[in-house]
């Protein structure tokens, strides 16, 4: 594989990341909002699993 193409794996991966993180966010968000409290700690439970 050459360095090119390393570089935009990289940097896939990385906007692939951010996207998971904010969609998550987005899902918390909604879950606090409507106060579903199992959805929210399952949420968290996902977002640790991300970090």
């Amino acid at each position: 594989m050459n360095k090119n193409h390393r570089e935009v794996l990289t940097q896939v991966a990385a906007t692939h990341r951010a996207n998971l993180h904010r969609n998550l966010q987005r899902r918390l968000d909604a879950a606090r909002s409507q106060g579903n409290q199992d959805l929210v700690r399952l949420l968290e439970a996902e977002a640790s699993y991300l970090k």
